[in-house]
């Protein structure tokens, strides 16, 4: 199995040295005002999304409904549901950051390219993919702060719901809605430039990327946190990815999946979206000085769901042409 590194990767561990050692860039005094850069960036991110996100596709996949109720489950209720286990486990205030950065994690919607790129290539259901990372994404604008409401109001005095659902709305949803409004004029040109929209995109998720970074940075946050501690963030995620992985599978199982539903369900089932994570992390948690630390698990997720899944998709390809020639042989 190859492994690659990927540039979106690699260009976030650049922008993190980037903000070690200049950190003033992204502090509320820099002269470039990347608050409103990335707020209307967001809004710009889900507008987009918007136009391109198809409303013939959506009705077409809602038929495959014990696929799409696993995939949100495991995305919703599994995943949180795991890292509660380790909450009793919470000892002093570092530990309890750490693990309010892993249940952020856990409590995110699925990521959608990247989502049906693989399951595209593991030759898996490709609308049904396409389905559930999207409604996933919708589902998440009401989930996420939900979830995290339980346990950020006991941190923060100001986590109002009010103000995170209002900011939740105008910020994401309207321009989700507005997009697809407009969907029928400019939906087939975004579609001819979704890499263009794709580049976009990852430019404002770097951008916040850095800006949380530089504030920690510049408040010694991560003065606390040795090459032990992220070797065994790295291995947490690992573990959560690995469990959740093998659950989702088994269930599909038990339910009978055919190999490309199975595909599906364990790759977007096991899926967290970065896009979401910066973007609900700035609403959710404001400025507060452990945003950097919040965000580590969820790029150490990010990064190792993408060589994971892109190391054992050809792996699974495999076995669906081998189900299909099966299949082909018995009907002969």
């Amino acid at each position: 199995m190859r492994i690659k590194l990927d540039k979106f990767v690699l260009a976030i561990i650049i922008l993190i040295i980037v903000a070690y050692f200049f950190p003033e860039w992204g502090l509320d005094t820099s002269p470039v005002p990347l608050d409103l850069i990335g707020t209307i960036g967001i809004s710009l991110i889900f507008f987009f999304y918007g136009l391109k996100l198809s409303p013939q596709k959506l009705k077409a996949g809602l038929s495959n409904y014990k696929l799409h109720i696993l995939v949100q489950a495991s995305t919703f209720l599994l995943f949180p549901l795991l890292i509660l286990l380790f909450r009793p486990l919470i000892q002093n205030e570092e530990q309890e950051i750490l693990w309010l950065a892993f249940f952020f994690l856990a409590a995110l919607p699925s990521t959608v390219s990247s989502s049906v790129v693989m399951v595209s290539i593991a030759k898996g259901n490709i609308p049904a993919a396409i389905f559930n990372a999207s409604i996933s994404g919708i589902i998440g604008i009401a989930i996420t702060p939900l979830w995290m409401g339980l346990f950020v109001t006991e941190r923060a005095s100001d986590f109002d719901f009010s103000t995170i659902y209002s900011k939740l709305i105008l910020q994401i949803l309207l321009p989700v809605i507005l997009g697809v409004l407009l969907q029928k004029y400019w939906g087939d040109f975004m579609r001819k430039h979704s890499s263009k929209l794709t580049l976009f995109d990852k430019t404002i998720i770097l951008l916040i990327i850095y800006k949380s970074f530089a504030e920690s940075f510049a408040e010694n946050l991560f003065t606390s946190v040795s090459i032990i501690d992220l070797i065994l963030l790295f291995a947490g995620v690992l573990a959560v990815f690995s469990i959740v992985f093998i659950i989702t599978g088994l269930i599909a199982k038990l339910f009978g999946f055919n190999m490309e539903d199975r595909i599906t369900a364990q790759f977007c089932g096991t899926k967290k979206s970065l896009v979401h994570g910066t973007v609900f992390s700035k609403i959710l948690f404001g400025n507060m000085a452990s945003l950097g630390l919040i965000l580590l698990p969820l790029m150490l997720f990010h990064a190792s769901q993408i060589m994971i899944i892109s190391a054992i998709a050809s792996r699974f390809a495999r076995k669906v042409d081998a189900e299909k020639a099966s299949e082909l042989a018995n009907e002969a």
